[in-house]
């Protein structure tokens, strides 16, 4: 059972972050805003401070510009990061079927 745990991603500890990946593996782009509106109780700063640890540990890429006159930033998973997040669901469903 030890073994199974080293395999799960401390990334993918805080649920948030395992909402954001969830969304990012069944779309290609998703808005900021997407965001807010599906991951219930987030706020702006919490969501930018998820978004951020996603990409610093290269899980996601972000594309910023404008529709009309608004700015809008969208994210993605990068494969490494739909790799990470597939390893970490394997984990949990071998810790699951371990019992």
């Amino acid at each position: 059972m030890k073994n199974i745990i080293q395999k799960l991603n401390k990334v993918f500890d805080n649920h948030k972050r395992l909402g954001i990946m969830s969304l990012l593996m069944v779309n290609d782009w998703v808005t900021f805003k997407t965001f807010k509106e599906e991951i219930a109780g987030i706020t702006d700063g919490n969501l930018a401070s998820h978004l951020n640890t996603l990409e610093k540990n290269k899980f996601i890429e972000v594309r910023k510009n404008f529709v009309g006159r608004k700015p809008q930033t969208s994210y993605a998973a990068t494969s490494e990061g739909r790799k990470a997040f597939s390893d970490h669901l394997d984990a949990l469903e071998e810790l699951l079927k371990a019992r």
